[in-house]
């Protein structure tokens, strides 16, 4: 037998290919008694709602399904639906055991189409949907929030910066090495696609990028070396150690053994439960003493930073062969 459009026609509209239509686009049937509140659905719905196929069901029956934070919104939502003109929609939470979806309710208000006292309408699972809504909000309020911790962390390095420097050229060169140092050390510790962890980097890793531009201002590459135990950094105490590191090795390049050809810079590290101790021994540089005073704003900046986020201490030591750095920190909090 030849197949042709008018063989098909009625194919097309037999009541079994249509509901296998509906059931392809994950669409479940319901009615709803607006006198009696009995609730009908198909084996799909109550699949859908966790509920034992054929059970009798009244609209407070599902009620009880609905996550509580929606539960009132659902039903004065349904209620006002007969006084909607046009269709309708309400999306909400269900929770079935430890499990939430979201599902959408959808139909014709105004007493549209009723017939009896009976509303029809349809029940979609929107979980991934929304589960996509959430995630994009939530990245737009990380990004927000990442941006204002940049701006901030950008205004006081341009305030540590003009208290140290006295020409303009000089401002925006160190300037231009700080953010610069912030923005490698950002990129060790951002998100990866599929990536279900908390965002980190090795120590190693980061102290080898931030410290790699000093590395060939001097007669030989490699007279900064290296040498910590495999662990790991959070993202936020990144930005802390990062501008802890750029305090310290622009200090040197100004005054220690990064300022002449043949001075070296070792970093070190030992880990134990109770502490991480990294050690920053300059070598080989000018004679130097202790500063006078407190110290500089960018000293007291990188105090705070260790003594709060860290929850450590800072000890200087001012031989006169080189500045020893010690500096103890808390192991979980470097890894926040």
């Amino acid at each position: 037998m030849t197949t042709t459009p008018e063989t098909l026609k009625p194919l097309l509209w037999e009541p079994k290919n249509l509901i296998r239509a509906i059931e392809a686009a994950g669409v479940t049937l319901w009615s709803w008694n607006v006198d009696t509140d009995a609730f009908a659905m198909d084996d799909h719905s109550y699949d859908l709602w966790g509920i034992p196929r054929g059970v009798d069901v009244t609209f407070e029956d599902l009620s009880a399904h609905i996550h509580p934070a929606d539960r009132d919104r659902v039903r004065a939502a349904f209620t006002a639906t007969r006084a909607i003109i046009g269709a309708y929609e309400i999306d909400f939470r269900i929770m079935i055991g430890d499990e939430l979806k979201w599902i959408s309710a959808r139909g014709q208000g105004d007493d549209v189409g009723m017939v009896r006292r009976i509303m029809f309408g349809i029940f979609i699972d929107v979980t991934g949907r929304k589960q996509a809504e959430e995630g994009r909000e939530l990245l737009a309020g990380e990004m927000s929030h990442r941006v204002k911790n940049l701006l901030t962390i950008a205004s006081g390095l341009t305030a540590i910066t003009s208290r140290s420097t006295t020409t303009v050229g000089d401002m925006a060169r160190e300037l231009t090495l700080r953010l610069t140092a912030l923005g490698r050390a950002h990129d060790l510790v951002r998100p990866v696609p599929g990536q279900t962890e908390a965002p980190s980097a090795l120590l190693g890793d980061l102290l080898t990028v931030l410290l790699a531009p000093y590395d060939d201002l001097g007669a030989f590459s490699g007279r900064i070396r290296v040498s910590v135990p495999r662990m790991s950094v959070g993202e936020a105490a990144t930005t802390i150690v990062a501008l802890i590191v750029h305090e310290l090795a622009t200090n040197s390049l100004k005054y220690g053994a990064l300022s002449v050809d043949t001075g070296t810079l070792d970093v070190s590290c030992s880990a134990h439960n109770e502490a991480v101790t990294l050690v920053w021994t300059e070598s080989g540089g000018p004679r130097i003493k202790a500063p006078e005073g407190m110290g500089g704003y960018g000293s007291k900046l990188v105090a705070r930073s260790v003594a709060g986020h860290l929850r450590g201490t800072i000890n200087y030591n001012w031989a006169e062969d080189g500045l020893v750095v010690t500096l103890l920190v808390d192991p979980t909090r470097l890894a926040a």
